[in-house]
């Protein structure tokens, strides 16, 4: 189990306070690769950088609330874990001031304070996911991979909904993949759509006929199979890869983002 010393906030005059690094977050990795630590503890913070390095990610250690902050509002990252006691404040009560600052990171808050009052009030204050330390890493390292992929399966606007190499313009009605463009039926992009709006998750048949075909019975046909089948097939024609899978005796999932090697499911 890592965290388990109590974060401290008398240890604040003993932590340096990082001045330069957030001006020098902005500078490294690509977009959507990078996560924020904020957290003045070393041991758990290296703890928690080790893991985002696993999963392919640049990770950013920030040592105090203030930087914590200044440094979300310079950079884009996909993920930001914040522990609650810090230098300077409240993480919890510093999503607010992280939101104005621009940032659309999700947000794991990572603390010792790890009540259900506790773990329910960073919740509601803005938060996307609560661990409370001590933590085992296997659950971090899921639970990061799960907002990961959050954060590719992302809307960027009233127009645009993106998965990665997936992008569906909704105005425009066309579905790019790798920016190759994929020719489909009116029908063929309802369905996608209606898949996209939600990705992740089993989509029932009857789901399908209500929302896609504006039927609140089933005709007993294999309507919804076939054109299923051949948005499948041109989808996967290009990006080279399973998107739309069946789960038996369920629907289907839109996956559009390949799972992380090694993750379970």
């Amino acid at each position: 189990m890592l965290g388990e010393n109590p974060d401290a906030t008398a240890m604040a005059d003993e932590r340096p306070n990082d001045e330069a690094l957030p001006a020098a977050a902005a500078t490294l990795t690509p977009p959507g690769k990078r996560i924020l630590v904020v957290e003045d503890d070393r041991e758990t913070a290296a703890a928690v950088a080790a893991i985002v390095a696993e999963l392919g990610c640049e990770p950013i250690v920030m040592r105090n609330l203030p930087d914590g902050v200044k440094a979300a509002g310079l950079a884009r990252f996909a993920v930001i874990v914040l522990d609650r006691m810090l230098p300077g404040g409240d993480g919890v009560g510093a999503i607010a001031a992280i939101r104005a600052a621009g940032s659309t990171a999700l947000i794991l808050v990572l603390s010792a304070l790890g009540t259900a009052t506790k773990r329910v009030e960073g919740l509601e204050r803005g938060a996307d996911d609560y661990l409370a330390k001590p933590f085992e890493p296997d659950e971090l390292r899921a639970r990061l991979r799960a907002l990961l992929r959050r954060d590719s399966m992302a809307v960027l606007d009233n127009d645009l909904l993106a998965f990665g190499d997936l992008e569906i313009r909704l105005r425009a009605r066309t579905l790019h993949v790798r920016r190759t463009h994929i020719a489909l039926s009116p029908k063929e992009f309802e369905l996608v759509t209606f898949f996209a709006r939600n990705a992740g998750q089993v989509v029932t048949r009857m789901q399908l006929l209500e929302h896609v075909w504006n039927l609140h019975f089933d005709p007993q046909t294999n309507v919804v199979d076939v054109h299923v089948g051949r948005l499948r097939r041109k989808i996967e024609a290009v990006a080279g890869r399973p998107v739309i899978q069946t789960a038996r005796g369920e629907g289907y999932v839109f996956q559009p983002v390949p799972r992380a090697e090694g993750e379970g499911g």
